[in-house]
């Protein structure tokens, strides 16, 4: 879990570095994707946000954090493979995504789990957790071409 929470710490870390504009966005996980629960520093849409296929990590933000808010809004405690299947079922591409594990190494619920989608462009990162909350973020793809630092779980197809 430590290793786990020190790899989110530095992906956000080496985002802030390498691309000097993108700001972690923190959303409430409450009833649903309504604009009320959308981050103050982003607009909340006033109609349902789409996928946008040819688009990029940015322009596909939107859509990423209406999807995992629909999703915390179901389960507030999910666990990162109803993130995968939510993405996956919302179109994105399950072959580019990669999830923490729920569990820690002694078999303990995770704080928090993390889990991305990676685009030519960067990586749309979530996390999720009962101290955290939602967070979301655009970040560079990492020279591994990687979007998550350290242990992931497998995606499955």
């Amino acid at each position: 879990m430590r290793r786990t929470a020190t790899g989110f710490a530095l992906t956000v870390a080496l985002a802030f570095l390498v691309s000097g504009c993108s700001t972690p966005t923190t959303v409430a996980a409450g009833p649903g994707p309504t604009p009320s629960s959308s981050a103050p520093d982003r607009p909340a849409p006033t109609v349902v946000p789409t996928r946008d296929p040819t688009g990029g990590a940015e322009a596909n933000l939107q859509f990423f954090d209406w999807v995992n808010r629909a999703v915390l809004s179901t389960d507030p405690k999910a666990g990162g493979q109803a993130f995968l299947d939510a993405l996956t079922e919302a179109g994105f591409d399950r072959g580019r995504m990669e999830v923490t594990a729920d569990r820690t190494a002694i078999d303990l619920q995770a704080d928090s789990i993390q889990f991305s989608v990676r685009f030519d462009d960067g990586c749309l990162l979530g996390q999720s957790g009962e101290k955290t909350g939602y967070v979301s973020m655009v970040a560079p793809v990492l020279g591994s071409g990687r979007c998550l630092i350290g242990a992931t779980e497998p995606v499955g197809g």
